[in-house]
């Protein structure tokens, strides 16, 4: 006798929505991220206390944004010196309200500052390993990855150069792009920003901007201790000039952050983060989205170029 069977049930599978799927990966990519960089920020308030800040503390590179003098900023000038302070008098000023909060409460906001730097850079697939890759610069507290994010945003708002340029100072090479581009207004921008900047901060403070330039000169040249990667400056900002004429002429953005890194005055390991300036402009669609925010790189670059060089496909690099 022939069993009785059941009925056989016709199972039909929903389609997969693989804008869906790639979104869940993105969050679970940013949520992992931002594990990571809630770990390096209590790790920095845990050891930024000033009792272990001259052995093994955090924030080192920070300990002079909050601690130096407006009134005689630049009574220690050694580059690379423990508690040297070597940027323009506006950075200072342009802080002041963070500087008038406890150390604590200055390391936790400067942190945060540069977390979120951090978060716009890297894109929500690649912040877990980017946040691992800047971690060294994060522990210091520098600007680095600041400039990283004004060379990128740089290109949608030339006014950020003027942080390049009243910080580090030499990574304002960068700006060749715009002229050999023929990018004039962009480059006008940049540079008049500066200016109105300097402007003001001058009517401020005006006997500081003039210690501020005899500190450059004065340091120019000078050994600079270890600890920083062993090629001078000489060496290093031909080679970043010769890669700035070659991505303008080649539409290749992601060559500025690259010679603006080669620019610096001194390569400390940490500064190697200013490299996640290289992936919004190389790999814009790689993190094309946020999850909550929905922000996009190409949204916010805008055009291409204002001039463009050249027009044929495949010539973005």
């Amino acid at each position: 006798m022939k069993p009785l069977g059941l009925p056989r049930l016709a199972v039909r599978r929903a389609p997969v929505d693989l804008e869906t799927l790639r979104l869940s990966r993105a969050r679970l990519a940013a949520i992992a991220g931002f594990v990571v960089l809630g770990l390096v920020w209590l790790s920095v308030i845990g050891l930024a206390e000033p009792f272990v800040w001259g052995a093994l503390g955090t924030g080192h590179d920070a300990r002079p944004y909050w601690e130096t003098a407006m009134r005689d900023p630049y009574a220690r000038n050694v580059v690379g010196g423990w508690d040297s302070y070597l940027y323009s008098p506006a950075f200072l000023q342009v802080l002041a309200p963070l500087r008038s909060l406890p150390w604590i409460a200055f390391i936790g906001g400067w942190e945060a500052i540069l977390l979120v730097a951090t978060a716009a850079l890297a894109g929500p697939v690649l912040l877990a390993p980017v946040a691992l890759f800047v971690t060294t610069e994060l522990w210091g507290g520098n600007v680095t990855l600041l400039i990283a994010l004004a060379v990128v945003a740089g290109f949608r708002w030339p006014a950020t150069w003027s942080f390049v340029l009243l910080t580090k100072v030499t990574p304002g090479v960068g700006l060749l792009w715009f002229a050999v581009r023929r990018e004039w207004w962009s480059l006008a921008t940049a540079l008049g920003a500066t200016l109105a900047v300097v402007a003001i901060s001058t009517v401020v403070a005006p006997g500081v901007w003039r210690d501020w330039i005899d500190l450059l000169l004065w340091n120019a040249g000078r050994p600079i201790a270890s600890g920083s990667i062993p090629i001078p400056l000489v060496v290093r900002f031909p080679i970043a000039v010769a890669l700035l004429i070659w991505g303008g002429l080649t539409d290749r953005r992601w060559v500025v952050p690259v010679a603006c890194l080669l620019a610096l005055p001194v390569i400390w390991y940490g500064s190697l983060s200013l490299l996640a300036g290289v992936i919004p402009l190389a790999l814009p669609d790689l993190a094309k989205r946020w999850p909550i925010l929905g922000v996009r790189w190409r949204d916010l670059l805008g055009d291409r170029s204002a001039v463009p060089l050249r027009t044929e496909s495949g010539s973005n690099g």
